[in-house]
């Protein structure tokens, strides 16, 4: 079963989201990252893009195929991952550090309320499984 990190957020399609302050770091769980496969290219925005709830806001192309990113919360691009640009597997071999995507800066912090908790994205793995 796949690591799921009980200090953060999830959405039910697989990104975690990191609270610290007025920004949250945004990433792919553990499971997702398995089910791409190895990563091999990320296309990330640009630094101070507004993005909507539930937009793409990034891109994982892997050896199975390009996936998109979805912010899971409403906000404006605060860091990057610049990292990722030479190192894409990072998001493969370390998913919840230094693999991590971008970070926003929230716009309504109660939009985390919407959010799973890891208990229930353990449960959405399990009726996946």
């Amino acid at each position: 079963m796949a690591k799921v990190p009980s200090n953060l957020y999830y959405t039910e399609t697989h990104e975690w989201i990191r609270h610290e302050g007025e920004k949250v770091v945004i990433g792919i769980t553990e499971y997702a990252q398995s089910k791409l496969g190895d990563v091999v290219f990320v296309e990330l925005p640009s630094t101070g893009d507004d993005i909507e709830s539930g937009a793409p806001v990034a891109t994982v192309e892997s050896v199975k195929g390009v996936s998109e990113i979805y912010a899971p919360v409403e906000g404006s691009v605060w860091e990057l991952n610049d990292e990722l640009e030479d190192v894409p597997e990072l998001i493969n071999e370390d998913p919840y550090g230094q693999g991590w995507i971008l970070s926003l800066r929230i716009t309504d912090e109660s939009a985390l309320d919407d959010l799973l908790t890891a208990e229930e994205y353990q449960a959405l793995l399990e009726e996946e499984a």
